[in-house]
């Protein structure tokens, strides 16, 4: 199956902490999942401010995503390991991008 996925970028706000290297914040989830809409809204928040891009991937859209996470959703992993899952804590969030 066709892997759908997008990477957003945002520039950090003024104050922020800047993030040394890049980061990749990758959330895996599925359409109509409310604590998948929730994980965004943490995810879009934090790498926002601290300019850190992300990517949303679709566990309906690829088999092995499907089969590794069916039971996790949403997962967050940061720079391809896995930071956490059904609910993101911004602090921590935050902090596993600026250590």
């Amino acid at each position: 199956m066709a892997r759908m996925s997008s990477v957003f970028r945002r520039s950090g706000r003024r104050g922020e902490k800047k993030v040394a290297r890049e980061r990749l914040v990758t959330l895996i989830g599925k359409p109509d999942c409310h604590l998948c809409e929730d994980a965004q809204v943490v995810v879009e928040k934090v790498c926002g401010d601290l300019g850190v891009a992300w990517e949303k991937k679709d566990i309906t859209q690829d088999a092995e995503l499907h089969r590794e996470y069916w039971e996790q959703i949403p997962v967050v992993l940061v720079d391809g390991a896995q930071h956490t899952f059904w609910r993101v804590d911004e602090a921590r969030l935050r902090r596993a991008l600026t250590s």
